[in-house]
């Protein structure tokens, strides 16, 4: 490739010339020159420099089958050489989003059998949003149209999906918000529950924003509640066993419809397909993208659920709505190979019976006692290191938010790419992580984390 033919400093000062990069401080990343990847293998990716890093994020997290698929190649290639592209418009279809279609339907919840393509989770939580408003307009309520959401949630960064979302920064920087979304208590005790609070209880009242928002506008006003079944880019917050359970209950009791956004957890996170079937939500509509490709192709699938699919079909007439790239045949090729590959090398039994309970443990015996870690959580292959000052109280260090970048430095020099978020570390590798990967994991956070340590001291 012709990359080979520039240095880094090349490289670096090209990207900055002329290189908007997505949720960055471009002032910031130009006076120091972006790491460049340049290739990667199973669970390693490698800079330009040839530096080995151990990906504890997936990519973004979305690589599930690891890196350097020599089938997911061959199925783009072959794809592209048959049928590079068409169209889903105009009454036309090709066979590959149909067969990919045939195969979501088949792994999904009993409930949902109908498919909507687009070529990101923003793209998908935006057609989700569109979809669950005309839904009731064609039942004859189009004054049911407000959405419940949950502060810190991510739904994306389209205008749309921003507005979801519950993360302050974004909509202030969008100076004016989709109407009627309004935003609850996420279900995250280790900051919001009260002294002596149980999970149980905790996850019950966290639920109860959801009724208190739906009382307050009046059932008749509310059209959705939407949730990542565990808030990923909010810090990996897993609820409490009481909490879904609950929100399914009062979705149900004031007939809202309930959508679930799986862009993250979808295709195996959390040990099973869907984590709407980890955690048993019957949902109206799951937003799913990353995972469903590993990556290698930008693709989404909303899935949506019957009650829908039916009033769409039988009362829709035409649904004016549509990507050019809805249902692209490569991206959809490599979606069914990426799939096919999951299932023959049992990577979501494996999640759930054999990694994701070692990653808990792990975690637990290596990381949890750490003194700069306050909690330690995880669900199939997805986890969060809690960064604080002082363990008893829970107190953080200043600024916010300065002491997990610290420890994410540390990692990065150390082999071991992480994501912090605020003060939390986040981790959400490959699938293909074994035991022996996981324990090379916790040796090289441990060493950020004491290297960390040891510079935080100097404040």
């Amino acid at each position: 490739m012709t990359y080979q033919n520039y240095s880094l400093k090349q490289l670096q000062q090209i990207d900055a010339a002329h290189h908007l990069h997505p949720f960055t401080d471009h002032k910031e990343l130009r006076e120091a020159g972006a790491r460049v990847i340049t290739r990667a293998n199973g669970p390693f990716i490698y800079d330009s420099e040839g530096t080995e890093l151990l990906d504890g994020m997936a990519g973004l997290w979305c690589v599930n089958i690891g890196y350097g698929r020599d089938e997911l190649a061959e199925a783009a290639y072959a794809q592209m050489k048959e049928l590079p592209y068409y169209n889903s418009f105009f009454k036309c279809s090709t066979p590959t989003p149909v067969l990919l279609s045939k195969k979501l339907a088949e792994i999904a919840p009993r409930n949902v059998n109908q498919v909507f393509y687009g070529s990101s989770g923003s793209e998908a939580n935006d057609t989700a949003l569109r979809l669950v408003r005309h839904y009731w307009v064609l039942e004859g309520k189009p004054e049911k149209n407000r959405v419940i959401s949950r502060k810190m949630a991510y739904h994306g960064s389209t205008i749309a999906g921003t507005s979801l979302g519950g993360m302050d920064a974004m909509h202030k920087q969008l100076n004016g918000a989709v109407p009627n979304i309004v935003h609850v208590m996420m279900p995250y005790a280790y900051e919001l529950a009260l002294p002596g609070e149980s999970d149980h209880d905790f996850g019950l009242r966290a639920a109860k924003s959801v009724e208190d928002a739906i009382l307050e506008a009046g059932a008749d006003k509310v059209a959705a509640f939407i949730g990542e079944p565990v808030m990923g880019a909010g810090g990996v917050k897993i609820p409490p066993a009481s909490y879904w359970p609950e929100v399914q209950r009062i979705c149900r009791k004031y007939d809202v419809l309930l959508m679930l956004d799986e862009v993250i957890t979808g295709y195996g996170r959390t040990g099973e397909w869907f984590a709407a079937q980890t955690f048993g939500i019957e949902a109206d509509t799951i937003t799913t993208a990353k995972a469903l490709t590993s990556g290698y192709q930008p693709l989404s699938a909303l899935l949506v659920g019957d009650r829908i699919a039916s009033t769409l079909v039988e009362k829709g007439g035409e649904f004016n709505h549509g990507y050019t790239y809805s249902g692209h045949p490569v991206a959809c090729a490599v979606a069914l190979k990426n799939l096919e590959i999951i299932e023959r090398e049992g990577l979501v039994d494996r999640v759930r019976n054999d990694t994701g309970p070692y990653f808990a443990s792990a975690l637990q015996e290596r990381i949890a006692g750490h003194d700069l870690v306050g909690e330690v959580r995880s669900i199939g292959l997805m986890g969060a290191i809690e960064i604080v000052k002082d363990k008893a109280t829970k107190e953080r260090f200043l600024p916010s938010g300065s002491a997990a970048v610290t420890v994410r430095d540390h990692a990065i020099a150390n082999g071991m790419m992480l994501r912090a978020t605020g003060d939390t570390m986040i981790l959400s590798p490959p699938l293909i992580w074994t035991r022996d990967t996981i324990d090379m994991a916790c040796e090289r956070i441990g060493k950020a984390l004491d290297l960390a340590q040891a510079d935080l001291r100097k404040r």
